[in-house]
Order: C-alpha cells, then structure tokens, then sequence
C-alpha cells in the first residue's frame, strides 16, 4: 500500500495549564511519507477545562472560569527516503479565561523538528509488523511569558526527546504502542527567588523529565483512517500545586486522555486529505480537565522523477 502523511495536531501535552502540541502525534502514528514527497498541513484546534487537579485534588476553577485554547499549526514533511522523513511545526497559541483579572496570551509557541526512520519491517502471512524510532527536538520561537499558569503559551523549555513504535497491521485493522523520554531544560523567569517545596533565591529553574506513552488501534486504509487512542503524559520529577496557590513551570503535570481521530483523502485527488480528532482528559495531576478537538486540511506535493511512459 502507498504510505501517505496523515497529520495530527500535537494533543495540547501541557494537559489543560499549557497548550503544548505534544509532541504532536504525527510523530507517534505507524505512517510515512513517500520518498521525494512533501506533505504541507495546517490545522486548527480548541480545548478548554473549568476543573483540574490541585496535586490529586480535583476542584471548580471558581477564581477564572472556563480556561480555553484556541490554536493553528503549520506542519511539514518530507520524505527524504521511503523509510526516512524529516518533520517540522510551529504552532500559534491564544488563552482565555472567562472570569477574574488574567488576561490571555498569545503568540507563536515551539518550533519543532523531527526525524522518523522506518529501520525494520516484516510480513507474516497477512499480518505486518513495524518498527520506527523517531528523534526529535523543539525550542521556543520567542521569548514568551512562563510565568503566569494558566495562562502562558508554553513552558518555554527546550525539548529533547526519542521515540520508539511498534505497529502491527493484520489486512486494514491495526494496533500502535508508542513510548518516548522527553529530556527538558531548565529554564529562566523574570525575578530572583521562587518557591517549589522551599525557597529558592534564583532565576534559574529546574524542569523536570518527562514520558509521553500511546496506546492506538483502528481501521487503516489508502484513504481512510479511522482510530482510538490512549494518551499518557507522566512527568518525572516536579512537585505538586500548593493549596489555592497558581501552577509553576516546573509543576509535576501528569494526565491520561482517551480521544478518537478520523482522516480521509479524496479518491479522485488522493494529495488532498481532512483530518479531525476529539478527545477528553480522564485523570491527572497538576492539570486542568480538559476536552479539545482538531480539524485539519493538508495536501501531498510530488517531487519525484516522473516515468516515462511508452
């Protein structure tokens, strides 16, 4: 079957505080684009949450209101051989709160760059398995605020981070599971002390790891893709919300969400695909509980060498 990009909107991994497109799951799908090929997306996105965990206490978000995102990201990629493509975003962000003096945010969130390989496939009658590794970097585009949760665009960290896939396809029915480490910065605020468990009379702070787990299985063909997903994001370190106190950057933030995702491309011009997803925050930690949802556009340009025809 020709492989084709199918893009996704990062699913907003800052949980319900941050709207990061984490890692946005075109790098966590069992799918690459073709070699000399270049998928140009764009899509735009909503999520929001009147509730969140204060460490595990979940509580009304009395003081704010309705907290929502509202988002548009430009994707790219290209397929530099079958079984290798480089991958590039960079997302626009506005916050809003409904109620109380925060005023919203907005501005041009983290450019992304990913590099997906395709190093082991087999077929075993009509079942095939697949193995990919995915290697990834972001950083933010500018010097954006992180420092008034929940209203910040992101946690302004650089982000280095790696990937492994196992998909298995059996005819047009398919199961992925994917696990990656993300390796965070520390980053800076604008004043000389702050307080996590204790004081601390510096700038700089700590960010602590993360691990992103998904768990997807559906229906897989040329042109019509159609799946549920799992999605756990865990942070490795952090502490937790202090009592009717805002979040901080280096907050643990832990959450597990349950969405669904459909893409289609059209049979008499398959270069041009829709995609949509859904999906809704179950249990955290340090987050809000938020419901979101996606909708796309995107278009396959073809640089290969055309065949001569006889």
């Amino acid at each position: 079957m020709k492989k084709k990009f199918y893009p996704l909107l990062w699913c907003f991994f800052f949980l319900g505080f941050i709207p990061i497109l984490s890692h946005a799951q075109t790098e966590q799908d069992a799918l690459m684009m073709g070699e000399r090929k270049l998928c140009v997306a764009g899509s735009v996105g909503y999520n929001s949450w009147t509730n969140y965990w204060e460490g595990t206490f979940k509580r009304d978000n009395e003081n704010i209101g309705r907290v929502s995102t509202k988002s548009a990201m430009l994707m790219l990629n290209y397929g530099i051989k079958s079984n290798l493509n480089i991958l590039a975003s960079l997302p626009y962000m506005k916050t809003k709160a409904t109620q109380g003096t925060l005023s919203g945010l907005g501005g041009f969130q983290d450019v992304g760059v990913f590099v997906k390989w395709l190093p082991w496939q087999k077929q075993f009658g009509r079942q095939t398995v697949s193995l990919f590794a995915v290697g990834g970097y972001s950083t933010p585009s500018n010097k954006y605020n992180i420092d008034l949760l929940p209203m910040c665009i992101g946690l302004g960290s650089n982000i280095l981070s790696g990937r492994l896939i196992a998909d298995v396809r059996v005819s047009n029915f398919n199961l992925t599971l994917s696990g990656a480490y993300l390796h965070r910065s520390n980053v800076e605020i604008d004043r000389s002390a702050y307080y996590t468990d204790h004081q601390i009379n510096s700038h700089e702070v700590k960010m602590p790891d993360a691990g992103n787990f998904q768990l997807r299985t559906g229906y897989r063909s040329r042109l019509l893709i159609a799946e549920a997903f799992v999605d756990n994001m865990t942070t490795f370190g952090g502490f937790d919300i202090r009592k009717n106190d805002m979040p901080f950057v280096s907050n643990q933030m832990n959450s597990t969400k349950v969405g669904l995702e459909a893409k289609h491309y059209l049979a008499k011009l398959p270069s041009l695909g829709f995609h949509a997803n859904a999906w809704r925050t179950l249990a955290g930690r340090n987050v809000g509980q938020a419901t979101g949802f996606m909708a796309g556009v995107d278009y396959i340009f073809d640089f290969s060498p055309k065949t001569a025809k006889n």
